[in-house]
């Protein structure tokens, strides 16, 4: 199981901003186990946006977001509601959250801090996704997590040392933050690289730090 915190809603908000339309994504794998997510949370959140004047064009809620075809396939049944919306928020771990960011071309928020693995590491296998840190960035990188996909988990922007979109670390490693930048553009949202990450605080972590675990790749 992913173990998740639901973050305050000051900062749920707070990323919200000005937008009005916003569509929920659950989750009834972990998170619903975490009461983060699941059906419930997912009510309890549409109850509170509304009451903070914020439209909810619907909800959503897929067995595990952790696995982008079963999302992207979920996704087909609201496809007009998720058009017609300013953003989605999602209610789920860190791999949920970007697995969302790449099957939608729309702003991505993270409703959730993913604080520990604490088992199989979701469904998303062919790489490194979330490294579990206790405070999800993804709303300030387009849904791509820096932590995970760059190699010196750099979080203000690229080090200058990538060639051609590659990590200077290995020419097989795509650059985290070619990736970042490239999704940040084409939901319009490039400014947010102006944005100030505060330090990461991996006392809020259950893992005490980044993980060294190999990734086994098939």
């Amino acid at each position: 199981m992913l173990i998740t915190e639901q973050k305050p809603m000051e900062e749920i908000l707070s990323y919200l901003g000005g937008e009005e339309k916003v569509f929920i994504v659950g989750c009834k794998g972990c998170a619903e186990g975490c009461q983060t997510g699941g059906e419930q949370q997912a009510i309890g959140m549409e109850k509170e946006l509304e009451a903070e004047g914020k439209t909810v064009t619907g909800i959503c809620l897929v067995d595990f977001a952790c696995n982008e075809q079963l999302t992207r396939m979920m996704f087909e049944a609201h496809e007009s509601k998720i058009v017609d919306s300013d953003s989605l928020l999602v209610l789920c771990c860190g791999i949920g959250i970007q697995a969302v960011a790449s099957v939608v071309d729309k702003v991505v928020h993270p409703g959730c801090n993913t604080v520990s693995l604490g088992g199989r590491h979701g469904e998303w296998r062919d790489g490194e996704r979330c490294q579990e840190c206790g405070q999800c960035v993804l709303e300030y990188t387009g849904g791509i997590c820096p932590i995970a996909r760059c190699a010196k988990q750099i979080l203000h922007g690229p080090c200058g040392g990538s060639v051609g979109g590659k990590c200077e670390v290995s020419p097989d490693l795509p650059c985290g933050w070619q990736l970042i930048i490239d999704r940040l553009t084409r939901i319009g949202r490039l400014d947010r690289l102006t944005d100030v990450v505060p330090p990461k605080d991996w006392g809020v972590s259950l893992t005490g730090g980044p993980p060294t675990r190999p990734i086994k790749r098939q």
